[in-house]
């Protein structure tokens, strides 16, 4: 994925991105490495909360450059992980996916969206901020291998 531009889409997740889904995820050191079987949950949750699935994928190729999934409880969303390909990351992707749930969000009458990320994860943190969370919180020695805390992020949407 050499260039990352306007033939970048953004759809529902489907059972057919799974190989590619996992792949990005396997990828990226800082990814959450989730087992086939949670992001099939994600795409058609048998119980918990109703998720939104969502992947960034070349308009021709149809090779993704990333993906997102939230949990929904109304008025809250849970952005669960985000991921986006090396060759894509500070072009957009991100963001153009993040775009896209908080437009589904706000037809599910959610005004608020959470998160957790490791505190040593700056990248995660910067792109957080960007995006307009604040910190409200800490969870010492919440993540393992290794252990350290997670930072616990929040966005009203208005």
């Amino acid at each position: 994925m050499s260039d990352v531009g306007a033939e970048l889409q953004i759809r529902r997740m489907g059972p057919a991105d799974s190989d590619q889904v996992m792949e990005i995820a396997r990828s990226l050191k800082e990814a959450p490495h989730w087992m086939r079987a949670a992001y099939q949950e994600a795409i058609a949750p048998v119980r918990g909360p109703r998720r939104i699935a969502l992947v960034a994928a070349d308009g021709e190729t149809g090779a993704l450059a990333g993906f997102l999934v939230a949990g929904l409880l109304p008025p809250q969303a849970e952005l669960e992980t985000i991921a986006v390909v090396a060759e894509g990351q500070r072009r957009g992707v991100g963001r153009r996916l993040f775009a896209a749930m908080v437009a589904e969000l706000r037809r599910e009458q959610v005004t608020e969206v959470i998160l957790e990320v490791r505190a040593r994860n700056q990248a995660a943190l910067e792109f957080y901020r960007g995006l307009g969370f604040a910190e409200t919180g800490r969870r010492p020695r919440y993540y393992v291998d290794p252990v350290e805390d997670a930072v616990l992020m929040g966005l009203r949407l208005a």
